[in-house]
Protein backbone atom coordinates (compact mmCIF):
# COMPACT_ATOMS: atom_id res chain seq x y z
CA UNK A 1 0.00 0.00 0.00
CA UNK A 2 1.16 3.31 -0.96
CA UNK A 3 1.89 6.03 1.45
CA UNK A 4 -1.07 8.05 -0.50
CA UNK A 5 -3.54 4.55 -0.43
CA UNK A 6 -2.86 4.66 3.25
CA UNK A 7 -3.54 8.85 4.06
CA UNK A 8 -7.05 7.90 2.12
CA UNK A 9 -7.77 4.64 3.60
CA UNK A 10 -7.91 6.35 7.29
CA UNK A 11 -10.75 8.91 5.89
CA UNK A 12 -12.06 5.87 3.85
CA UNK A 13 -12.03 3.51 7.09
CA UNK A 14 -14.37 6.05 8.78
CA UNK A 15 -17.39 5.47 6.47
CA UNK A 16 -19.71 3.58 8.77
CA UNK A 17 -21.97 1.18 6.34
CA UNK A 18 -21.36 -0.10 2.67
CA UNK A 19 -23.70 2.15 1.30
CA UNK A 20 -21.69 5.42 1.33
CA UNK A 21 -24.09 7.32 -0.72
CA UNK A 22 -26.26 6.75 1.71
CA UNK A 23 -23.73 8.12 4.55
CA UNK A 24 -23.54 11.14 2.55
CA UNK A 25 -26.70 12.07 3.86
CA UNK A 26 -26.41 10.95 6.88
CA UNK A 27 -23.32 13.09 7.92
CA UNK A 28 -24.61 16.19 6.43
CA UNK A 29 -27.59 15.15 8.66
CA UNK A 30 -25.51 15.06 11.68
CA UNK A 31 -23.29 18.15 11.13
CA UNK A 32 -26.35 20.10 10.79
CA UNK A 33 -27.48 18.54 13.87
CA UNK A 34 -24.14 19.77 15.76
CA UNK A 35 -23.75 23.09 14.00
CA UNK A 36 -27.45 23.85 14.70
CA UNK A 37 -26.87 23.15 18.66
CA UNK A 38 -24.24 25.88 19.02
CA UNK A 39 -24.20 29.45 20.11
CA UNK A 40 -22.10 31.84 17.93
CA UNK A 41 -19.68 31.90 20.73
CA UNK A 42 -18.93 28.41 20.70
CA UNK A 43 -18.43 27.96 17.48
CA UNK A 44 -15.56 30.44 17.45
CA UNK A 45 -14.01 27.88 20.11
CA UNK A 46 -10.91 26.37 19.13
CA UNK A 47 -9.74 23.23 21.52
CA UNK A 48 -6.22 24.22 21.65
CA UNK A 49 -3.69 27.23 19.98
CA UNK A 50 -3.08 26.95 16.75
CA UNK A 51 -6.17 24.53 15.93
CA UNK A 52 -8.96 25.77 13.77
CA UNK A 53 -12.02 27.30 15.23
CA UNK A 54 -15.64 25.10 14.82
CA UNK A 55 -16.21 27.85 11.82
CA UNK A 56 -13.06 27.04 10.28
CA UNK A 57 -13.73 23.11 10.56
CA UNK A 58 -16.95 23.51 8.97
CA UNK A 59 -16.01 26.31 6.24
CA UNK A 60 -12.74 23.69 5.37
CA UNK A 61 -15.64 20.86 5.05
CA UNK A 62 -17.15 23.23 2.30
CA UNK A 63 -13.87 24.09 0.60
CA UNK A 64 -12.54 20.60 0.89
CA UNK A 65 -16.13 19.17 -0.80
CA UNK A 66 -16.32 21.54 -3.93
CA UNK A 67 -12.42 20.85 -4.82
CA UNK A 68 -13.60 17.08 -4.31
CA UNK A 69 -16.65 17.93 -6.39
CA UNK A 70 -14.49 19.65 -9.39
CA UNK A 71 -12.39 16.56 -9.34
CA UNK A 72 -15.24 14.24 -9.75
CA UNK A 73 -16.80 16.20 -12.26
CA UNK A 74 -13.44 16.12 -14.00
CA UNK A 75 -12.69 13.09 -14.05
CA UNK A 76 -16.17 11.80 -14.96
CA UNK A 77 -16.47 13.45 -17.79
CA UNK A 78 -13.27 12.26 -19.16
CA UNK A 79 -11.03 15.37 -18.72
CA UNK A 80 -7.10 14.07 -18.59
CA UNK A 81 -5.28 17.31 -17.50
CA UNK A 82 -3.85 16.70 -13.92
CA UNK A 83 -5.58 18.43 -11.06
CA UNK A 84 -2.93 20.52 -8.48
CA UNK A 85 -3.87 19.62 -4.61
CA UNK A 86 -4.27 22.29 -2.50
CA UNK A 87 -3.46 23.92 1.00
CA UNK A 88 -6.01 23.05 3.54
CA UNK A 89 -4.18 25.60 6.29
CA UNK A 90 -3.96 28.33 3.82
CA UNK A 91 -7.59 27.96 2.78
CA UNK A 92 -8.84 28.10 6.35
CA UNK A 93 -6.05 31.00 7.16
CA UNK A 94 -7.82 33.05 4.02
CA UNK A 95 -10.97 31.95 4.49
CA UNK A 96 -12.03 34.79 7.34
CA UNK A 97 -14.31 32.18 8.67
CA UNK A 98 -14.61 34.13 11.89
CA UNK A 99 -16.17 37.30 10.29
CA UNK A 100 -19.05 35.36 9.29
CA UNK A 101 -22.21 34.29 10.82
CA UNK A 102 -22.72 30.48 11.72
CA UNK A 103 -25.83 30.45 10.00
CA UNK A 104 -24.65 31.60 7.20
CA UNK A 105 -21.70 29.20 7.48
CA UNK A 106 -23.72 26.15 8.33
CA UNK A 107 -26.13 27.03 5.30
CA UNK A 108 -23.28 26.87 2.58
CA UNK A 109 -22.42 23.41 3.61
CA UNK A 110 -25.56 22.34 3.55
CA UNK A 111 -25.89 24.05 -0.03
CA UNK A 112 -22.56 22.34 -0.90
CA UNK A 113 -24.01 19.03 0.56
CA UNK A 114 -26.73 19.17 -1.82
CA UNK A 115 -24.77 19.54 -4.89
CA UNK A 116 -22.87 16.79 -3.96
CA UNK A 117 -25.67 14.37 -3.35
CA UNK A 118 -27.08 15.49 -6.92
CA UNK A 119 -23.83 15.26 -8.68
CA UNK A 120 -23.06 11.42 -6.92
CA UNK A 121 -26.55 10.39 -7.44
CA UNK A 122 -26.70 11.38 -11.09
CA UNK A 123 -23.48 10.47 -12.30
CA UNK A 124 -23.73 7.44 -14.79
CA UNK A 125 -22.30 4.87 -12.57
CA UNK A 126 -19.81 3.57 -15.62
CA UNK A 127 -17.70 6.38 -14.82
CA UNK A 128 -17.70 5.71 -11.39
CA UNK A 129 -14.29 3.89 -11.83
CA UNK A 130 -12.92 6.79 -14.42
CA UNK A 131 -9.22 7.49 -12.64
CA UNK A 132 -7.65 10.38 -12.96
CA UNK A 133 -4.83 12.79 -11.34
CA UNK A 134 -5.33 14.72 -8.22
CA UNK A 135 -2.75 16.08 -6.23
CA UNK A 136 0.20 13.55 -8.22
CA UNK A 137 -1.49 10.51 -7.17
CA UNK A 138 -3.90 8.40 -9.40
CA UNK A 139 -7.99 8.37 -7.93
CA UNK A 140 -11.25 7.20 -9.24
CA UNK A 141 -14.49 9.00 -9.50
CA UNK A 142 -16.05 6.54 -6.83
CA UNK A 143 -12.61 7.10 -4.27
CA UNK A 144 -13.44 10.77 -4.03
CA UNK A 145 -16.93 10.48 -3.28
CA UNK A 146 -16.21 8.16 -0.83
CA UNK A 147 -13.54 10.83 0.95
CA UNK A 148 -16.53 13.81 0.37
CA UNK A 149 -18.05 11.41 3.32
CA UNK A 150 -14.96 9.84 4.96
CA UNK A 151 -13.28 13.55 5.85
CA UNK A 152 -17.03 14.73 6.97
CA UNK A 153 -16.79 11.28 9.29
CA UNK A 154 -12.90 12.19 10.24
CA UNK A 155 -13.89 15.48 11.27
CA UNK A 156 -17.56 14.68 13.14
CA UNK A 157 -15.45 12.58 15.09
CA UNK A 158 -12.93 15.17 16.48
CA UNK A 159 -15.62 17.64 16.88
CA UNK A 160 -17.23 15.26 19.75
CA UNK A 161 -13.71 13.96 21.27
CA UNK A 162 -11.82 17.72 21.04
CA UNK A 163 -13.86 20.43 20.93
CA UNK A 164 -17.53 19.47 22.08
CA UNK A 165 -16.37 18.39 25.36
CA UNK A 166 -14.34 20.96 26.29
CA UNK A 167 -17.77 23.49 25.57
CA UNK A 168 -19.83 21.27 27.91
Amino acid sequence: MTDFQKYIQRYLDNIPSTNWLEELAKSKEKTIEIYSNLSEEQAHFAYDIGKWTLKELLLHLSDTERVFQYRILAFARGDKNELPGFDEENYAKNSLANERTLKSLLEEYQWVRNSSQILLETVNPIVLNNMGIANGNEISVETIGKLIVGHNYHHLSIIGERYLPKLS
